[in-house]
């Protein structure tokens, strides 16, 4: 399927794997590109040489295009940029932040740059600064989220500004990414999807938790930090939201918090860890491997776009 976007990034399908911290690493990404998708290593908080290294593993596992998402809220974010750059990767997606400064950088060392964004402003803003297309995530996504829905942002993206723009938020089948299409997006990004995938490393109790999860089952914490995180509830995550209506600092709240995205996905920590994941974890049932989600989707937005 041709699109704009799977032009710019030599893909075969218009499908991008989401840059999520300890989930998104180089066995998940190598298989989502060797699946006919787009990769992505998620940088997260790792010390530079260890995203080299995560780098160099992908390029071992497939010779397709892979990207890798750079958080720029990480305090290594300028030596990961540099990494980055120096081993030459297809893409860079960036999140939490405004990535202006190293985009030079990467477009001179030839790697195309797709920031994710939660606003028209943010939109227009990474277009001005040379981005090559943008992300629009919707609030209904895993992990940091804005404020808009999918929905009502997505169509509002694709009418500011003439680069092409992948959807985020909600989607996990075929419906969602037609959907997708139906509002201009040209690709869509999925993140809790492909968490439960086989050749993700996520714990089993995470990928069950998912499984498991019906609508209302996900909360955003965090959000009077100004920092909120859309989490499957858990004890820890109602600890949280109690706390926070105590009024508690940012840094009695960040004691509970530590290092617990890491109990989830590697520990399967089911009380005090972290389960990132979107509204639509609702309609994941099973474990699928890579080429199965991506096959079982194209096939079935082949015949609802027809």
């Amino acid at each position: 399927m041709k699109t704009k976007i799977t032009e710019l990034l030599g893909i075969t399908y218009p499908i991008l794997q989401g840059g999520m911290a300890w989930v998104a690493e180089y066995h998940l990404a190598a298989a989502v590109s060797n699946a006919g998708g787009l990769g992505i290593i998620g940088a997260a908080s790792a010390p530079p040489e260890v995203v080299r290294e995560q780098v160099r593993e992908a390029k071992k596992r497939t010779s397709q295009p892979f990207g890798v998402n750079v958080m720029l809220m990480n305090p290594n974010a300028p030596q990961v940029a540099q990494v980055v750059a120096e081993e030459g990767v297809a893409v860079v997606t960036t999140g939490a932040g405004n990535p202006g400064k190293f985009i030079p950088m990467w477009k001179e060392a030839g790697i195309k740059v797709i920031p994710v964004v939660a606003s028209v402003a943010m939109a227009k803003m990474m277009e001005r600064a040379g981005a090559d297309a943008v992300i629009a995530e919707g609030m209904e996504s895993g992990g940091h989220i804005g404020e808009q829905s999918t929905m009502t942002l997505v169509p509002q993206v694709v009418d500011a500004v003439q680069i092409p723009v992948a959807a985020a938020g909600g989607i996990a089948d075929a419906r969602g990414f037609a959907a997708a299409f139906m509002l201009g997006a040209q690709a869509v990004q999925m993140g809790t999807r492909f968490v439960v995938a086989a050749e993700s490393i996520a714990h089993k109790n995470y990928k069950e938790r998912i499984i498991k999860a019906k609508d209302i089952d996900s909360e955003v914490t965090g959000r009077s930090t100004g920092h909120p995180i859309r989490v499957l509830r858990n004890q820890m995550s109602r600890e949280y939201l109690k706390m926070e209506k105590q009024g508690a600092t940012l840094e009695e709240l960040e004691t509970l918090t530590l290092g617990s995205l890491r109990r989830a996905v590697m520990d399967g920590d089911l009380k005090g860890g972290s389960f990132m994941a979107g509204q639509i974890a609702g309609l994941v049932k099973q474990e699928n491997t890579c080429k199965e989600i991506i096959d079982e989707i194209m096939a079935g937005a082949e015949k609802l776009l027809k």
